[in-house]
């Protein structure tokens, strides 16, 4: 097992830059999800880590060790990848042992290892198939005991739950975050699924067009976002994002306006700098932090194009006066939802403010 570091690693394609000063440290035994939109960097940097793609620039340690000119077979990494790359003439015994068996590996430390994953995975009585005979879910894990098998130091896995369907994905999810947990390795987990990064993650990286926007534990990116790129990523349905403008500084905060509410008027409390009157600005609220009329610091009226029912919650889909669009999540218990037209509230203390830039006012 050992710990990662990342230094000011850069990543180029000709006069093209993909990953832009990236620094990260993660301890032994940690569990970093990579998460970001579709080309912001994350499965380029993982490729570094692991030796498939070299570093333009900056330094990766692994056990303490600069790796960068260190080839992958000899780095002490296992990976993942998305496509399971099963051998569809090998059982799933053979498919387990075949790298060890081509590194001159024992035999008996083989089959002892081979036997050790299938039990971890709980595959044992599926040894003797073919990939052809295995279900999604079960190809997954025969590629994760591949990886397992070689005893590696640090686990990368790159998007290894997009071909499955959404049940067993769940299932995966559950399969992997048990694995960590019985392994005690160091893993590196690629997604552009933010479910799968609060689920799994002891720390979240969030990439944004090849920079690290945020790192921080799940439920303080969620909670503490740094910027207005991590307060929608991190969510699901994400952070509603209402124009606002600043008429009023002073008392240890600011007051806004709504102009797209008909001037509802909101008092924030900021400790650091406030901006000057006038200046426009986002207000940001989390779909379950709307609560009903009266009850928070001002009310907001939206018109409601679409109610979902999913037993436990429910979700408004709206529009403000001037279009915005607002998922507000209620109680199924409340009939409100039936009408066209819905009223809520919003407390200053669980809404967030962003400057033009997306950067959080605190």
């Amino acid at each position: 097992m050992a710990g990662v570091s990342l230094r000011n690693v850069v990543k180029s394609f000709g006069a093209v830059g993909v990953i832009h000063n990236a620094s990260l440290e993660v301890e032994d035994g940690e569990f970093v999800v990579f998460v970001g939109p579709s080309g912001c960097g994350k499965s380029t940097l993982l490729r570094m880590i692991a030796g498939l793609e070299d570093v333009t620039g900056g330094e990766i340690l692994i056990g303490g060790k600069q790796v960068n000119d260190v080839e992958p077979a000899d780095r002490g990494i296992a990976m993942v990848f998305q496509s399971y790359a099963l051998y569809p003439h090998m059982t799933v015994g053979q498919n387990l042992g075949f790298g060890l068996r081509m590194t001159g590996n024992p035999k008996a430390d083989t089959e002892a290892r081979v036997r050790r994953a299938a039990e971890i995975l709980r595959i044992s009585e599926l040894m003797g198939r073919r990939p052809r005979q295995l279900s999604g879910g079960q190809r997954q894990r025969v590629a994760i005991g591949r990886a397992i098998v070689r005893q590696p130091q640090v686990f990368l896995f790159d998007e290894p739950l997009s071909n499955l369907d959404a049940e067993l994905r769940v299932q995966m999810r559950v399969e992997i975050s048990r694995l960590h947990k019985e392994l005690g390795v160091t893993m590196f987990y690629v997604t552009h699924d933010q479910t799968e990064a609060m689920t799994l993650a002891d720390k979240i990286v969030v990439l944004r067009a090849g920079n690290i926007e945020q790192i921080g534990k799940p439920l303080d990116l969620y909670g503490d976002p740094d910027s207005q790129f991590v307060a929608g990523f991190v969510g699901s349905p994400r952070m509603n994002f209402m124009a606002a403008e600043v008429i009023g500084s002073g008392g240890g905060g600011i007051t806004l306006e709504l102009p797209h509410q008909g001037g509802a008027r909101l008092a924030m409390p900021l400790e650091g700098a406030r901006p000057f009157e006038g200046t426009p600005v986002i207000l940001g609220v989390r779909p379950e932090h709307f609560g009903r009329a009266g009850a928070g610091d001002c009310d907001i009226t939206v018109t409601v194009d679409v109610a979902e029912h999913l037993g436990s919650t429910s979700f408004a889909y709206a529009n403000t006066v001037k279009g915005e669009e607002l998922v507000i999540e209620r109680d199924p218990a409340l009939h409100e939802l039936g009408s066209d037209t819905l009223t809520v509230s919003i407390s200053a203390a669980r809404a967030y403010v962003f400057d033009a830039g997306g950067k959080r006012l605190r």
